[in-house]
């Protein structure tokens, strides 16, 4: 089951584990469980901290339970994690068998500081790339906090269940019973959710901090990029972002960044947060800015007010905050998003195996994905508003030598109807005869481009007519001191190498500008 390469690595990691840890598996007869129990006895027999049982009594089966020996630990996996979430398993070996996570000391205290009880189930599958990060957030919780309860389930492997709760999107998050988020979440995005205080405690501190030499709004990689070149001037840099890694955390393979032979979104995302934090850089991850408030005299500082109404102050900034997928803006669109209709066909796909799908879009995001799609569900039908599909001639010819594949162009998106609070149907006009079709699907999968994320800055600075930031040449924009980069900006191509080359211009650009521009002097009135 696991490669000797895997093997290796686990035998490794498992020595770390300095705790009696056990394992109870609730098995059954199927080959799921089959594959469950004898990577579970692999796990088993690489250290003596590790006592397997399989007389379980779980109600879904297979699955098991990780428990620190004598604790109320209760993490449960429903599922045989491999794939994706073979990390996760590995981290919730290590964490419960002692060995220290990766986070800050104020995010286990207030893990500890939560009551329970809470009860969560993520529902997952195991091509997810955005599935991890919430499981291990999840994972983590349970295993500081015995109030707290997580059973990860595969919904490829469980899917009865999911049809049952309308599960069409990945990863979904229930607790003690109640649907409580969906898609990627990290753990201090949870605990935000949970712990209502929280935005409070976290915007007074926010308000405490010192003016910014540079501060830069977005943490994709123009936002990395920037705040690792300023940090390296020695000059005071802070970084908000609404997610560090931004859009390359929902991008699956990243094969075209140079010296980076093969990689995926997550594992980038990592790379450019680790590469920020290795500098002396103030990072303040979930945060969305709100307004951009210029400075009252050349040279004085900007603020940057944020959502939870904290103010951040900077004698220059960096717009880098991207762009998301757009919408198709039909009616029954919004109404059905995560109950068939979806924007992941890596994450959510396995959901609708041996299903019915379309896809809206014939570029080369669309067009990959129906290709993906199809070795999946039972059918895909791709719509293309353009007389032909806009993707690279390698990706259409092989797009149709698919037998399950229909194509249709010139076709215009009308609406999506569901039934029973599911999807059951898109509807289209042809447009050129004008034609109106009904097409029976059970899954939607966008993929029609991107939005510039800019809304917040309409009526500061100017923007093009399709939202992105206008910049000249060095990264500045209309507003003196404030500079923008990447998905953000009408520079041409988005792509993640250019964004990381314009976010360190912009950092360069903001650099010439402190030391060309005088901060303003102060007077102060003569005593008498």
């Amino acid at each position: 089951m696991l490669t000797q390469e895997l093997k290796t690595q686990l035998q490794a990691y498992m020595q770390r584990i300095t705790l009696p840890i056990e394992i109870e598996a609730s098995l059954d007869d199927s080959q799921a469980a089959g594959e469950l129990r004898a990577l579970l006895e692999t796990i088993a027999g690489m250290s003596e901290k590790v006592q397997l049982s399989v007389e379980g009594a779980d109600s879904r089966r297979p699955s098991f339970r990780i428990r620190r020996s004598g604790s109320a630990m209760d993490l449960r996996f429903a599922a045989v994690p491999l794939g994706h979430e073979f990390s996760s398993l590995v981290l919730a070996l290590l964490w419960a068998g002692g060995h220290p996570p990766k986070v800050e000391a104020s995010v286990l205290e207030n893990i500890r500081g939560l009551s329970g009880p809470m009860d969560f189930e993520v529902f997952m599958s195991l091509s997810c790339h955005n599935c991890p990060e919430v499981v291990q957030a999840l994972s983590l919780m349970a295993i500081t906090n015995s109030a707290i309860s997580v059973t990860v389930v595969d919904g490829a492997l469980f899917q009865d269940e999911v049809n049952a709760r309308n599960i069409m999107a990945v990863p979904m998050v229930f607790m003690n019973g109640q649907m409580f988020g969906s898609g990627r979440m990290g753990v201090e995005e949870i605990l935000a959710k949970v712990d209502t205080g929280s935005a409070a405690r976290d915007a007074a501190k926010l308000n405490a901090k010192d003016a910014f030499d540079v501060l830069v709004v977005g943490g994709g990689p123009a936002g990395a990029a920037a705040a690792v070149y300023a940090a390296r001037k020695g000059i005071r840099t802070g970084i908000a972002a609404e997610r560090m890694g931004g859009q390359t955390n929902d991008t699956l393979g990243i094969e075209n960044y140079i010296s980076v032979l093969e990689t995926d979104g997550p594992k980038f995302s990592a790379a450019l947060e680790s590469h920020v934090r290795a500098y002396d850089v103030d990072v303040m991850n979930l945060q969305r800015a709100k307004k951009i408030v210029p400075a009252a005299v050349p040279g004085g500082l900007i603020q940057v007010e944020l959502d939870n109404g904290a103010v951040l102050s900077s004698r220059s900034v960096i717009v880098t905050t991207g762009a998301r997928w757009r919408n198709v803006n039909v009616p029954g669109e919004q109404e059905y998003k995560n109950k068939g209709v979806a924007y992941c066909p890596h994450c959510d796909g396995p959901l609708f195996k041996g299903k019915r799908t379309a896809v809206i879009g014939g570029g080369n995001s669309g067009v990959e994905a129906a290709i993906d799609l199809a070795g999946i569900v039972a059918h895909v039908t791709l719509i293309e508003f353009a007389d032909q599909l806009k993707a690279d001639a390698v990706l259409v010819a092989k797009l149709k030598s698919l037998s399950n594949v229909t194509i249709i162009t010139n076709a215009q998106t009308t609406a999506i109807t569901g039934e029973n609070g599911r999807v059951s149907a898109l509807h289209y006009r042809d447009r050129v005869s004008g034609e109106e079709t009904r097409v029976a699907v059970e899954g939607i999968f966008v993929q029609i481009g991107l939005v510039p994320n800019t809304e917040w800055l309409k009526g500061t600075l100017d923007l093009s007519p399709h939202g992105e930031i206008v910049v000249d040449a060095k990264g500045q924009t209309s507003l003196p001191g404030v500079f923008a980069a990447g998905d953000v900006t009408t520079v041409p191509y988005k792509q993640i190498v250019i964004a990381a080359g314009e976010g360190a211009k912009a950092a360069l650009s903001a650099f010439d500008y402190l030391i060309r521009t005088p901060e303003p002097v102060c007077e102060t009135e003569p005593v008498a």
